[in-house]
């Protein structure tokens, strides 16, 4: 499966979280790929609430979002969140603008969570680099944190 999101706003997003932790390539890419994989079952979902709101366009609410943040205040970009929330919904569907944001806030929000994690989990490691690993371990560990 190829990623649809861009590794570089994924980059940042773990810095921002890493507390002067270096980051590899493989963990901005790792995170990217779960990011992905969460955000196309959150699109899956939002399209079932749709449909059974008798819509084939999806709301920020079938997201659960009430109040849309300023697309300016994201790292994560729209356009690649817009490819991610189309990979396993129907063609017939389609994705609101304010949707897409609220999407995006909800993976950024998904990403900062897990970067943290995984820079404690290399911090715990006596370690000085975020790797892909520490991104695994926290989804193995996930349910404890």
């Amino acid at each position: 499966m190829s990623v649809e999101l861009p590794f570089a706003p994924v980059d940042a997003v773990i810095r921002r979280n890493a507390d002067g932790l270096r980051v590899s390539a493989d963990a901005a890419e790792e995170l990217a790929r779960r990011i992905q994989e969460h955000g196309a079952s959150l699109a899956v979902t939002a399209a079932t609430e749709a449909t059974t709101d008798g819509r084939k366009t999806l709301m920020p609410s079938d997201f659960g979002i009430d109040q849309v943040p300023e697309k300016d205040g994201l790292e994560l970009p729209v356009a690649p969140v817009d490819r991610i929330a189309r990979l396993d919904i129907d063609d017939d569907y389609r994705v609101a603008m304010d949707a897409r944001v609220a999407l995006a806030s909800i993976l950024e929000t998904y990403a900062d969570e897990t970067a943290a994690a995984a820079a404690t989990l290399a911090r715990h490691a006596d370690r000085r680099t975020i790797k892909a690993a520490d991104v695994e371990t926290y989804f193995e560990l996930e349910q404890y944190y």
